[in-house]
């Protein structure tokens, strides 16, 4: 009986993200626009719009995990999407694209890492003052528009929707997203980096004395985060089929909110990959199934915030739950 209340709350971080999924879908099967929100094409609309949270998802539980916070991740996605186009357009390759956009992601984590780490500041003031510079940068880049990325180059089609009135065949960014998330969960679970990233989360201190290069490891996951977010902006721009600076405005608050409904703790030292996909989807499908309901963009936002509210005081009660074993 001891055990009660600890059992309670794994059960509920592992468990919890899939009663969520299951708790939207009930919501909206009963609605009379349920013939459409569950067709093969609507499904295939749905994990389309997942892939971009949910491949910078994988970035952030890497972060959240470790104790840290990104709110850049947005800006990134603009940035480094409207590079991918400009590059394009010049001639660069698709690969060459690619990696320019990947690399660049990853040096901007690396430098919001080293300064939080190096510095010892709170990586909410950091990230939220790159988050500004970064978003500047991608309209000087763009000069305040858009640019239109070439309609024939191989990129575009990462997310084209071939036959989007059936269910199959995916977009290649779906099946990507489910590759990067299967070594971004072998990685948090299956190194020994990983399990430095949540004794860093859990207690930094024991783990500093324990041994663990608090400093590199935590540079490492904003790094390899950022990876994924210059990623992550390169399907945005094969998506949109063009470079906006303006795009993924809030897109941090979608991905944080994913993260935490996954069974993530904002507090560190929690959290999996597959549950913060789970939230990824979770966020998608809420979206999707506002719009075919017709509810204005303001209420999709009071929704959002209302869940990010929810999952945060969930997250608390699990924490009471666990210490009061």
């Amino acid at each position: 009986m001891t055990n009660s209340p600890h059992r309670l709350a794994r059960l509920l971080q592992s468990g919890g993200p899939f009663l969520g999924l299951l708790l939207v879908c009930v919501l909206f099967s009963l609605t009379e626009e349920r013939a459409f929100i569950f067709t093969g094409g609507n499904l295939k609309n749905i994990l389309t719009q997942t892939v971009i949270v949910a491949i910078g998802a994988l970035g952030i539980t890497l972060i959240i995990v470790g104790g840290g916070i990104d709110l850049s991740v947005g800006s990134v996605v603009a940035f480094t999407g409207v590079l991918g186009a400009k590059l394009l357009v010049a001639g660069w390759s698709p690969v060459a694209t690619t990696l320019a956009l990947v690399l660049v992601g990853g040096a901007i984590g690396l430098f919001n890492g080293a300064i939080v780490a190096g510095f010892r500041m709170m990586p909410f003031i950091v990230t939220l003052g790159m988050m500004g510079v970064v978003r500047g940068s991608a309209k000087w880049l763009g000069e305040n528009q858009t640019v239109n990325a070439p309609p024939d180059s191989p990129v575009s089609l990462l997310m084209a929707r071939v036959n989007p009135a059936e269910f199959w065949p995916l977009p290649p960014g779906v099946w990507i997203a489910l590759g990067l998330a299967a070594v971004m969960a072998l990685l948090l679970r299956e190194t020994v980096f990983g399990r430095y990233v949540f004794a860093i989360g859990a207690n930094e201190t024991a783990a500093r004395f324990s041994g663990v290069r608090v400093g590199w490891v935590k540079a490492s996951t904003y790094a390899i985060a950022g990876l994924l977010f210059g990623f992550a902006g390169l399907l945005q721009m094969s998506r949109l089929t063009q470079g906006d600076p303006t795009v993924a405005i809030g897109l941090e608050l979608d991905i944080i909110a994913a993260v935490v409904i996954g069974g993530a703790s904002l507090n560190g030292g929690a959290g999996s990959i597959g549950g913060s996909l789970i939230g990824a989807l979770i966020m998608a499908l809420l979206r999707n199934g506002t719009n075919q309901l017709g509810w204005q963009t303001y209420s999709q936002e009071i929704i959002i915030g209302a869940v990010i509210v929810l999952a945060v005081g969930l997250d608390k009660w699990r924490e009471a739950r666990m210490s009061a074993r």
